[in-house]
């Protein structure tokens, strides 16, 4: 029952996307690709006041990866960076197995099924990748970036 519900979000998260489009005055440009499957994003954020003001993606890709981008934009939106930063380890401790937090993560505990298909792991952290890549490199320039992850890069 519990595994139903969660493939009927991920699947409405798929066909439904949250916050798919370019977002104008995005501070974060990153592309990001899973070379394993072909799926690829591009990821917007602006931040205002050390928080995700906004973020926005697109791109192409399985259920899981577009899914996943789509769940990651509804949590990140208000965070701080550490609070985002915190939210990304979560997400990426579930995906390596470690109990997930499910009251930091909500629906997102819904893709910790992915762990049963190590393949597939890659697509569901595809967007999260490209997020932390995008707040580290936005961090070290100390403005605005544009770039590239991939899902070698850091999981």
């Amino acid at each position: 029952m519990l595994e139903e519900l969660y493939r009927e979000i991920i699947l409405d998260h798929y066909q439904h996307p949250r916050n798919r489009g370019r977002l104008d005055g995005a501070e974060i440009k990153i592309e990001g690709a899973n070379p394993s499957c072909g799926d690829e994003i591009s990821l917007y954020a602006r931040l205002r006041d050390g928080r995700i003001e906004d973020v926005r993606f697109e791109g192409h890709g399985c259920s899981i990866s577009q899914a996943s981008a789509s769940m990651m934009t509804q949590q990140m939106k208000g965070k701080t960076l550490p609070e985002a930063r915190a939210l990304i380890g979560d997400f990426k401790g579930m995906m390596r197995g470690q109990a997930p937090h499910e009251e930091a993560l909500g629906d997102l505990i819904a893709l910790q099924g992915v762990r049963k298909f190590p393949v597939r792991i890659k697509c569901a952290t595809l967007s999260w990748v490209a997020l932390e890549r995008g707040l580290d490199d936005y961090e070290s320039a100390g403005g605005a970036v544009e770039g590239t992850a991939t899902t070698e890069d850091n999981l």
